[in-house]
């Protein structure tokens, strides 16, 4: 299948060739026939999977037909919820890429900035809204916003929401939306609250699940590496040093933990910034812009703040700490690997991590292969010879910090 085939209007059309876009992923190629029919979807997939285009294509194909905008003042006819500003930012730019040849206007709003800037955007009229929960509270509130001419909504990333402390929040918006919409609701678990959520939000739906194992296994090239914790900041700073021309997305499961490691990489001359909930969004937004534009190679994140982050070419994703939530590793990886290029995740596993490693290859029913000897394994919890194990398909040699030069590097650095 191909976009040509989904019959979307010319200037939809124009957008995605202009984008590179051919053939959709397999959840656009699922969902897009039926939200163009007006169906409500439950969709059940992970961030990486091509989901913005899956609801964003339909709902401007939609609105460009019905060609009510340009007649008075702009009124909002579809709103998308979503967790972080990050996010909100990612998908208000993919919605203005797709409708470039349109007249169709969205706008974006999120906390931790000044309104005013965002409350003049609504003042002049916009036909499509992307926020994440608290902003459009406060703007409802307010009388900024109004939902009488609402026809389309998103809840993105709704898991996410209740991880967030949103799920309140969300309920009070659900419960302002106009009875006649479409609804479409994404999350990438299905948790009791979350299914209850969607019961409160969708009509009768049709369901899309695109299942993980689908995101990790096919193009991402995994690889684990067992290391003490001390050794950590070492092996890390050693395969940073291997790679100095690539991106690399670094995962901390902790807000101090992304900080300390940034201390850590200041002091062995890698230039690195972390972003997370407690940056402010200036300094999020600078980090992440830098990381797009290449001028900064390494960014540390939490895996909320990660939310939104679409790199093109990012090569390697490297998780400093295991998560403790195993579909949250199949978030992480989806970072590199997108759409049809191929990418690396590499994670560090020590002792005490272990069994979060098992509950990661039980959800994606494969072994992450074992890395084998590195220059850092004094104090790393190895146990029944799975160093010596050779699993199919484990990455090449040049990610496997084990060559003479490397160990003789590390040995007069460690003298200095």
């Amino acid at each position: 299948m191909t976009f040509k085939d989904l019959k979307l209007e010319p200037p939809i059309l124009k957008a995605l060739e202009k984008q590179g876009y051919s053939q959709p992923t397999p959840i656009q190629e699922q969902a897009i026939p039926i939200l163009l029919k007006g169906n409500d979807l439950l969709g059940v997939a992970q961030t990486g999977t091509g989901k913005t285009a899956a609801f964003g294509i339909p709902i401007l194909n939609h609105l460009l037909k019905e060609k009510s905008s340009g007649q008075g003042r702009r009124k909002i006819k579809a709103l998308v919820v979503t967790p972080t500003r990050e996010l909100a930012i990612q998908i208000a730019e993919n919605f203005t890429a797709y409708s470039q040849f349109t007249p169709l206007r969205n706008t974006v709003i999120f906390g931790g900035v000044k309104q005013s800037k965002q409350v003049a955007s609504l003042q002049q009229g916009v036909d499509i809204l992307v926020a994440t929960p608290g902003r459009l509270l406060d703007l409802m509130n307010q009388g900024y916003i109004t939902f009488r001419d609402l026809k389309y909504v998103v809840l993105d990333e709704a898991d996410q929401m209740l991880d967030m402390g949103f799920i309140h929040d969300v309920k009070k918006i659900i419960a302002k939306l106009p009875p006649n919409r479409q609804s479409l609701f994404f999350s990438a678990t299905m948790p009791k609250t979350i299914v209850a959520l969607s019961q409160k939000m969708l009509g009768d739906f049709e369901r899309v699940t695109i299942k993980p194992q689908q995101a990790t296994a096919e193009k991402v090239e995994q690889g684990v590496y067992y290391v003490s914790k001390n050794n950590k900041p070492k092996l890390l700073i050693h395969l940073l040093e291997q790679r100095p021309q690539d991106s690399v997305l670094v995962f901390s499961r902790t807000k101090h933990g992304a900080n300390k490691i940034v201390k850590i990489l200041d002091k062995a001359k890698i230039k690195s910034a972390a972003i997370h909930g407690n940056k402010s969004q200036a300094q999020r937004q600078k980090a992440l812009g830098e990381f797009k534009d290449g001028s900064l190679k390494v960014l540390i994140a939490t895996d909320i703040a990660a939310r939104g982050i679409d790199v093109d070419d990012l090569a390697l994703v490297i998780n400093y700490d295991l998560p403790n939530v195993s579909e949250t590793y199949v978030h992480r990886i989806g970072r590199t690997g997108r759409a049809s290029a191929s990418g690396i995740a590499l994670s560090f596993c020590m002792g005490d991590e272990r069994p979060y490693l098992k509950d990661i290859e039980k959800l994606i029913k494969q072994q992450v292969p074992r890395m084998g000897e590195h220059p850092f394994m004094e104090g790393a919890d190895v146990v029944d010879g799975s160093l010596n194990k050779k699993p199919q398909g484990r990455p090449n040699n040049r990610n496997r910090p084990s060559n003479k030069n490397s160990n003789n590097r590390n040995r007069n650095r460690n003298k200095k």
